[in-house]
């Protein structure tokens, strides 16, 4: 079982930066892919950004250029750090890992509010 926390939403003005944080806890040593997926109101949830226990990321268009995501193995974390905000990128954040055995955990979710 791998556990998943996430922090750092918030609310903040269109053009504006949050970083979100996710600390992962449990059977770490078998995880090979952690990413951010997003979820509007009335819309499904998508991919925002992944990144692989060897660094290789992989971004939606809707995000290339501004936002960054970045992994520390020794911390067991992964980082969100996103810049030049719109309004379309408020959402509920979800933090997300994949198992070498392709177990799929989420986090709990954190708000982002991005106003214009």
């Amino acid at each position: 079982q791998v556990q998943l926390v996430e922090s750092g939403g918030g609310l903040v003005q269109a053009g504006g930066s949050l970083r979100l944080s996710c600390v992962a806890s449990g059977s770490i040593f078998s995880l090979i892919v952690m990413g951010w997926y997003r979820q509007a109101p009335g819309k499904q949830r998508e991919l925002v950004a992944t990144i692989t226990r060897g660094g290789s990321t992989n971004y939606s268009d809707s995000v290339k250029g501004r936002f960054t995501i970045s992994r520390d193995n020794a911390k067991n974390t992964v980082n969100l750090q996103m810049n030049s905000l719109k309004p379309e990128d408020t959402a509920v954040y979800y933090c997300n890992a994949l198992t070498r055995g392709g177990l799929e955990f989420w986090g709990q979710g954190t708000q982002v509010t991005v106003s214009s």
